[in-house]
């Protein structure tokens, strides 16, 4: 068995999933674990918990031969690249400029699109074609456009829906901090509820609103929605309607397979 790690590092979250890529097309997703991302942990700290991941899954380390990286951290690139030699012997595939993606970038400059932007990108084009129009939930919310054409046109970017909700808790001094969810009524009997009512339906609105307006522009577009929180906010929203929350896993595999040496 040769198994390809790949490796999401957002500012939150840190995502990982393993392929057999000795299997036909670089087969599907055999498992994926999340970690928290934190620039104080070591190499050491992260190749310990993978080793301990694996080895509850049934997996050893010397089955990974190969890994791809997309990471919007840069200041963690040195240990994840020494985290991967150390533990994998594997010298990694970065997303970054350069790399083969099947799209014409069509934005100032390439060199500062994240690359989870652009491995969701190629993802949702191989699960639903163009024109496309991809909506990452994390910590920012992101919108990428991609044409009939394969051209990635650009996109949206706006706070995520927790980046609003701590922003609300730090400026006003007498509202909690309260859970992310869809509340039970419109209109608040509580300030929780209220709060609740406001973020929610709020983002929503927010969203369906971009959404509204890029489907006027680009007509025909298939919608696709990833992310943490797509599964809080997309049950609501009037044009999303398709989640894959393995997106910028199987994204990254299918970025391996097209620049694998």
């Amino acid at each position: 068995m040769s198994l390809l790690l790949a490796v999401d590092v957002g500012n939150t979250n840190i995502v990982l999933g393993v392929f057999d890529v000795s299997t036909k097309g670089g087969g599907t997703l055999m498992h994926s674990w999340r970690l928290a991302t934190s620039r104080e942990r070591t190499m050491d700290e992260f190749g310990v918990t993978t080793l301990a991941l694996l080895r509850h899954a049934g997996l050893e380390a010397e089955q990974v031969r190969h890994v791809v990286i997309s990471s919007v951290v840069p200041p963690m690139h040195a240990v994840l690249q020494a985290w991967m030699k150390a533990y994998f012997h594997a010298e990694p595939l970065w997303i970054e400029p350069g790399i083969k993606t099947g799209l014409k970038l069509l934005i100032d400059n390439p060199a500062e699109l994240g690359a989870d932007r652009i491995v969701n990108a190629v993802a949702g084009l191989e699960r639903y074609g163009a024109p496309l129009i991809a909506v990452d939930f994390g910590t920012a919310t992101t919108f990428d456009i991609v044409n009939a054409k394969r051209e990635y046109l650009g996109g949206i970017i706006l706070p995520g829906l927790k980046i609003a909700a701590e922003a609300l808790f730090q400026r006003a001094s007498r509202l909690p901090r309260v859970e992310i969810a869809e509340p039970e009524r419109l209109v608040g009997r509580n300030t929780v509820q209220a709060m609740q009512s406001g973020l929610f339906y709020g983002y929503v609105g927010q969203v369906d609103g971009i959404m509204a307006r890029l489907l006027e522009e680009y007509p025909g577009s298939a919608c696709v929605a990833t992310g943490g929180l797509a599964k809080v906010v997309v049950p609501a929203s009037k044009y999303l309607k398709n989640i894959e929350p393995d997106l910028t896993l199987e994204g990254l595999k299918l970025l391996w397979l097209k620049n694998r040496k």
